[in-house]
């Protein structure tokens, strides 16, 4: 194409997509047996294959926060990129299949997008190198917050969530994972991702440099 795509355009020209992990009331548990943050146990990966460009334009993510033990608890959510390792379909995972966001249009996806991994998985960067756990060398977003006892253990009321709605989106060239993680010092209840991104090939949504 001869000029760059807008976000409204590519999503208007069948390029969006969406992803929604978790079900109704029902939450995935977090990385990590639902503990700490687990780089190779993300609960969304979204691979970019070489030649495929993506830009997310919206990532929210809910958790329902673990009870307390004490006040030094605490419980976050991470949005980052391993900007040169691309997930090829490793780990225990369940597959997700996006969808459109012109629902007139059927789902799927150039990517790899999977959820809820209960197995460590890799990225496999695009220069010769063997494959290994995701390095997250850009950060897209991040909340955390500590747990506080109101007077005794496990009586916190807390709620954790992350909007990512960024007014520039970056463009991630494939290779390249975008990975949403939750987790922290407690068991994590469960948690809810919603993802959207346009998606296309390098030519369409980047100028030739």
């Amino acid at each position: 194409m001869s000029e760059i795509l807008t976000i409204e355009e590519a999503i208007r020209l069948g390029m969006g997509r969406a992803v929604t992990v978790g079900a109704l009331s029902t939450g995935v548990v977090g990385g990590g047996a639902g503990t700490v943050l687990d780089i190779d146990q993300p609960e969304l990966a979204i691979g970019v294959p070489a030649g495929i460009v993506i830009r997310p334009i919206f990532i929210g993510a809910q958790v329902q926060v673990g009870a307390a033990t004490t006040d030094a608890d605490e419980s976050e959510i991470l949005a980052a990129v391993d900007s040169l390792g691309l997930w090829t379909g490793d780990g225990t995972v369940t597959d997700e299949n996006p969808s459109n966001m012109r629902t007139d249009l059927d789902k799927g996806s150039a990517c790899r997008v999977g959820s809820a991994f209960t197995a460590d998985m890799t990225t496999t960067p695009g220069n010769g190198q063997v494959a290994a756990d995701p390095v997250l060398d850009m950060e897209l977003d991040r909340a955390v917050v500590q747990l506080e006892l109101a007077t005794a253990a496990a009586q916190n009321y807390i709620n954790l969530a992350l909007r990512y709605e960024p007014r520039y989106p970056p463009f991630i060239v494939g290779p390249a994972t975008v990975l949403v993680y939750f987790g922290g010092t407690v068991a994590t209840v469960g948690g809810f991702i919603q993802a959207q991104w346009v998606e296309g090939k390098k030519s369409d949504l980047l100028p030739a440099i």
